[in-house]
Formats: structure tokens, sequence, C-alpha cells
């Protein structure tokens, strides 16, 4: 099925303290008619996203099919978008707000881009605990960012906690991405909330001391690294090691192949969880039809649907996992209000570079 696009967005965000940023590894979009099918149209629901996955992709296509609702992709980064709402005010064709990091969601909330969602089916999909608490938005899926090592080199009972990845026992062998990466940020938000801002400041400059090699590159390059001996730990979204077994690339599963995951903090804090999310904009005009996908994609199919393409952990506790996952084994959480990964973002990026995390 055809699918509407639309280019990326030029707006920049301005006076932003944030660094918001959309999310998958391809932020690329293709040319499309802009907001066809907008304002008052039965037939349509406009979605801004910042997720940029081919699972996406095809859950709107099925949704299409099942319910002739035709799904406007609008593509950008989280910023773009939000700031794109917030200029069109009443205009704007936005009807639902897709992206990652329960910062940058409660940012959109904090904008005023977003309305409550009323749907008992909603509700009934998606956990309270993966919701706004004035449920402006709707978790989609959640990502664990873990400690993925060499199955050759490690063994999984020299691994504790994100903690003790700034012990000497790691010097020289640590990979992971750069301090302007949001899931490092929200990472280290995260140890702030749960250890206190000097702990979360002595673990980023034990955590330096200790990297193979300046940080460089997407989680996907942290797993190469590992397989070319250039580490032997790396810090990781285990969808990732989920989405290169299932490569179409032989050599990405050959290093996917060769890696083990570890959930870290199991007798502590838990492991550090991050969620994408849905929000119903404020002036949506197709309101009826956005509150039909948000029901789809959080619905047992949908949400099967979702993790089996993206190996994200999904919301609905009704939905099956991917056998993969199932490997993994259940793990302990952190517990914490996800918007405080947006409250701690400044003060988690501002001890980074202190750290001298580049």
């Amino acid at each position: 099925m055809k699918r509407k696009y639309v280019a990326g967005i030029a707006a920049i965000m301005m006076g932003a303290s944030m660094v918001l940023s959309g999310c998958g590894d391809n932020n690329s979009s293709k040319g499309g008619e802009e907001g066809n099918g907008g304002s008052g149209d039965k037939g349509v629901v406009n979605v801004f996203t910042a997720r940029h996955y081919d699972i996406d992709f095809a859950m709107f296509d099925k949704f299409e099919t099942e319910t002739g609702i035709t799904v406007n992709e609008i593509k950008g980064t989280a910023e773009e978008l939000v700031e794109r709402m917030k200029r069109e005010g009443e205009s704007t064709e936005a009807d639902l707000f897709i992206t990652v990091d329960g910062g940058v969601l409660n940012y959109a909330k904090e904008s005023g881009v977003l309305q409550p969602i009323e749907s008992e089916a909603i509700f009934a999909n998606v956990p309270e605990k993966y919701r706004d608490t004035d449920n402006q938005w709707i978790g989609l899926a959640t990502r664990a960012r873990v400690i993925a090592y060499a199955k050759d080199r490690v063994t999984p009972e020299q691994l504790s906690t994100y903690e003790a990845l700034a012990e000497e026992q790691w010097k020289g062998k640590l990979l992971v991405r750069s301090s302007s990466n949001l899931y490092n940020q929200s990472l280290v938000a995260s140890l702030i909330e749960l250890n206190g801002e000097e702990a979360a400041e002595q673990w980023a400059s034990g955590v330096v001391a200790n990297f193979a090699r300046d940080p460089e590159g997407g989680d996907r390059d942290q797993a190469k690294a590992i397989a070319a001996g250039t580490g032997d730990v790396a810090i990781m979204n285990t969808y990732y090691v989920g989405q290169m077994l299932h490569s179409k690339d032989a050599e990405e599963v050959k290093v996917a192949e060769g890696l083990g995951v570890f959930f870290p903090n199991q007798a502590t804090t838990g492991t550090h969880l991050n969620i994408s999310g849905i929000g119903l904009t404020k002036h949506a005009k197709n309101k009826d039809n956005a509150l039909k996908l948000v029901e789809f994609m959080t619905g047992k199919e949908g949400q099967e649907m979702l993790t089996n393409g993206s190996f994200e952990f999904p919301v609905n506790e009704a939905a099956e996992l991917p056998e993969l996952l199932k490997e993994w084994g259940a793990f302990t959480t952190q517990t914490l209000d996800f918007a405080k990964l947006g409250e701690y973002n400044k003060k988690a990026t501002e001890l980074m570079n202190k750290a001298g995390w580049k």
C-alpha cells in the first residue's frame, strides 16, 4: 500500500534547554504531499512521528487495511515536530505525536501540544506505570539499556551493575556512544534520580577512565567494536541486538551472535528502562480515528507485531514476547517517573561533559 510521507521539517527549535532527538538510525524521509487528507477528513489520521522504523510503517498499513482509515505520516525529529505544533496552533493538521524517551514525551506535554487521552480500551491495554500521570501520552513500547559483552572473553559472573563499570577491572575495555546521545543522557539522568548528583558524577568519571576508545558511532558500532576486539563490554539497548540478529546483513548477524546480554542492577535499583510513546494532539481534528489507531497499536495484535519487528518490549502484558526476548528472561527494572529523565537531562549532560565524556 502506498504511504504518504512528508519531508523533514526545516524548523529550528529556539531556546530549548533539552537536547531532543528523533529515534532510530535512519532519519531519512520521503517527499510527499503534505497534509493530504487533513482537516475534517473523516477517513484519515495524521501522525507526526519521530520514530523511523519499518515496523511502524507496516503497522500503519495493517491499520489501514483493517479500518479503511488512511494514515498520513509527517516525519521529523521530536524537537522539529513539537515546535511545528506550537507554531501552527489550532491550524495544525497533527492528530497524533509519536516519539521516544520519557523526558521528550514530558517536554511535549509541558509545551501544551497534547491533550488527555480518554479511552477505557487504551487504559486496559497499557498499565498505569507506562502512562503519563494525566494520560497526555501513552506508552507504546519499552527499551532496556543493558551491558552487552563478548561471550568469548567475559562471563556473566563478572558483571553486576552500571556502577561496577566504573571499576578498575574494566579499564580500557568499555565501549559506549557519546554524551550527546539521548539514551546515555537518560541513563545518567536515572542515576542522578536514584543515587544522587555527586554519585552520578563520580560514576561518569570512572566510566570515562575505562573507555576503550573515544565514544563514536551508534549502538551497532559498539557491538562491532566488541567483535573487533577493541573492547569487551558495551552499554547498549537490547533491541539493537535483536535487530542485528535478524538483519539481512550476514556480518551484523555474526557480530550479534558473539554478544551476550546482561541486565544490570538486578539486586539493587533495576535495569534502566526508557519508553516509546504516543500522544493525542491538543487540536486533533480526526480524534476518533486517532484513538482507534492508538487502540490498535497498544492492542495485543499491534503489540505483538511491533515487538516482533523492533524487538522492543511490549507495554501490553497480554502480548506474547518474541522467542529472543523470552530467551533473555524476565528482569527487574528501575522504578522511577519517566518524566524525571527530562527533568535531569540538562544536569546529566553537564556531568558527562565535566567528566570528559565526549
